[in-house]
């Protein structure tokens, strides 16, 4: 086993550090979600950790890691008869984002049910991880079917399967602990509130600091045993530290006025349900532990909900993380006098207000507006080189439409398009295509029972033959690459009509975000196209080019459509599995150059030949409308839709309203 990197040694990320630390003084704080950009530590905090944790007492040859004083009545290996067992260190157990269930949950031992016709259990990761560390690196990349099966265990702190004729229960209470990029998406509203608490780390911009970060790693790297060794002493103390933390936590007091800070802060953030509150108090609670103190003081409850709060409070997805302090110190001070007072800080832990000891981790537009256009007409070319900034920022976002590509793809996980996947639902069998990589059973029990009395069956095992086997056909749902072609020239900029298209994009984008999709943004405006946005999982940074987006200049539609037509041709290159949707923004004028209508209906017919699926919103609006959008959509062979029958709900109201009148 390699040497782990110490713990004490990380340089800086104090906030981790405690987050981790607090996780380890007391478990049901629920783990720690660590948000940041790579190369921040984020992964070697967390492996370093397991390093410090207690042993635990487990049962002899327990494949489920029971408890000797109290075992789990319904293990698979019981019954166990509670008295003493071994001793072993603490598991963290690295689930990767490419796991099966099987592996995960676990599954049936298919040999020995082949071979001796009994049903046997081989236990999953989640077996592994009871009574330990659950690690998910890159968490926000898991697959939905295995996110699901995480959120069960998590909440009933056991694991159920029930497959294959086998059906399984045992305990699986684990310290959950995921880190991730943000860049590369968001995590799950659902799985996001089953972390404890939500650390953003960064790296750090002090050259001394940075230095020192380069020093020790090259250290490590150069002899792990040796530099593990010159930390030990300071691991040891930390050790001990959260042993003597853990003993302490009994016997620390969670005052009534201290529990109605933390409910008026969970109160104030709008954050939902009652988690937020329960997670504060058991934080705020180790955190007195930490500090060696039996008392919770306002600066516990204070700490607490930087840490378990700025992943619950209610906001929209392209909102930045984190609280607003000036908010959480006036709510603090407002119920800091209500419930009992404050306890005496002669008495027990009077000193507890200072923070730990520095030894080891601490708690700590535009230059001008585009000018308006009436409704009806069109303000003059701006020129191909005019920089101009709309000032108009954009409308609500909105719940839309869902908008799909029709067929059956193959390429990466996701919600909006249907997909044959690795871990999808079983929809049938089939024989195996080269190597047979999920087997499907009671498909090849049925082909290989009708020859047992040719082939010579004895005794209970059945003989299974190569032609027998059947792979199992599963089908999910897959993420797209959905690309944004979005005309920002000088027909679209009225302030009040690319307010409405900005609001558009920024519900789409929101859609994109909830499905799990890849998302680019292309521009034209002037005289040529620009790729706002590479095709990129973080939908944030999309929202972000949108707000800046510049407008002005003649309608170069066919060089948006061109330049799509390229970004799309790169991205099959590098994920030829991924398909596209490409929703065109327009409001289907073409200007500039010789014939643009002309030239913008070949390029639009290049993607009806790939088979490209495409969206038109039509953007037209005052008394005269050309259709011309329409058009742009029939070139394309996609559908078209308007700014109004984009919206959901108006699409359903339309569905009552011709329900209405048929009744």
């Amino acid at each position: 086993m390699s040497t782990p990197f110490p713990f004490t040694a990380v340089v800086g990320q104090e906030d981790l550090r405690l987050a981790l630390l607090l996780n380890a003084v007391s478990p049901a704080v629920g783990g720690v979600l660590v948000r940041g950009e790579k190369g921040t530590a984020k992964s070697t905090a967390v492996r370093a950790l397991s390093a410090l944790l207690p042993e635990v007492a487990v049962v002899p040859g327990c494949r489920f890691s029971c408890d000797p004083v109290a075992p789990d009545p319904s293990c698979p290996d019981g019954p166990h008869e509670a008295g003493s067992g071994g001793m072993r260190p603490s598991r963290m157990v690295e689930l990767p984002v490419g796991a099966s269930e099987d592996r995960l949950v676990g599954a049936l031992d298919i040999e020995r049910a082949l071979a001796e016709g009994v049903k046997a259990f081989e236990p999953g990761l989640l077996a592994d991880a009871h009574r330990g560390i659950l690690y998910v690196d890159e968490v926000n990349l898991l697959h939905d079917h295995l996110v699901d099966l995480l959120l069960d265990a998590a909440a009933m702190g056991a694991s159920y399967v029930e497959r294959e004729g086998v059906s399984v229960r045992h305990a699986s209470k684990f310290l959950l602990v995921g880190t991730m990029n943000p860049e590369e998406g968001e995590l799950r509203p659902q799985l996001l509130d089953r972390f404890g608490l939500t650390v953003e780390v960064a790296a750090s911009r002090e050259p001394d600091q940075r230095v020192e970060v380069v020093r020790r790693r090259l250290a490590y790297d150069d002899d792990p045993a040796g530099f593990a060794a010159r930390w030990a002493d300071e691991e040891r103390a930390v050790r001990q530290r959260i042993v003597a933390a853990r003993e302490l936590l009994p016997s620390v007091r969670l005052g009534d006025g201290a529990l109605r800070q933390i409910a008026a802060t969970c109160a104030a953030f709008e954050v939902d349900g009652m988690r937020a509150d329960i997670v504060m108090a058991r934080t705020a609670t180790a955190l007195a532990a930490w500090a060696g103190r039996t008392d919770v003081l306002a600066e516990d409850v204070r700490q607490a909900a930087l840490l378990a709060l700025p992943h619950r409070r209610r906001r929209n997805p392209f909102d930045a993380p984190g609280l607003d302090e000036d908010k959480l110190d006036e709510t603090l001070e407002e119920f800091s006098g209500e419930g009992d007072e404050d306890p005496d800080p002669d008495g027990p832990g009077g000193d507890g207000g200072q923070p730990p000891s520095s030894d080891g981790p601490q708690a700590d537009g535009g230059s001008g507006a585009q000018p308006e256009a009436g409704d009806g007409g069109e303000p003059q070319p701006s020129g191909a080189g005019s920089g101009e900034q709309s000032a108009a920022r954009a409308s609500e976002p909105f719940r839309t439409k869902v908008l799909s590509v029709p067929g059956l793809g193959d390429g990466a996980a996701g919600r909006r398009s249907r997909a044959r996947t690795e871990h999808g639902r079983t929809t049938g069998a089939r024989r195996p295509q080269g190597a047979l990589t999920k087997l499907h059973l009671a498909a090849t029990v049925q082909a290989a029972a009708p020859h047992q009395r040719a082939r010579g069956r004895t005794g209970r095992g059945l003989v299974v033959r190569r032609d027998d086997l059947r792979q199992a056909t599963r089908e999910g749902r897959e993420g797209n690459l959905v690309l944004f072609v979005v005309d920002a020239s000088g027909s679209m900029a009225a302030r009040q009509r690319m307010s409405a298209v900005k609001g558009a994009v920024l519900s789409l984008l929101l859609d994109a975000y909830q499905r799990r999709d890849k998302v680019g943004l292309v521009t034209f405006r002037g005289s040529a196209a620009e790729v706002a946005l590479p095709p990129t999982s973080s939908v944030d940074a999309a929202a972000a080019r949108l707000e800046t987006l510049p407008t002005g200049g003649r309608t170069p539609l066919a060089a948006g459509l061109l330049r799509a037509h390229e970004v799309l041709r790169v991205e099959r290159l590098r994920d030829p599995a991924r398909r596209a949707l490409v929703v065109v923004v327009t409001d289907g004028r073409a200007t500039g150059g010789p014939e643009p209508v002309a030239l913008a209906g070949r390029a639009a017919r290049l993607f009806a030949a790939d088979g490209v699926a495409s969206v038109v919103v039509d953007c037209e609006s005052g008394p005269v409308r050309l259709g011309l959008a329409g058009q742009l959509a029939g070139d394309l062979d996609g559908t078209a839709v308007t700014l109004d029958e984009l919206r959901a709900d108006s699409i359903a109201g339309l569905v009552k309203d011709v329900q209405r009148r048929a009744a």
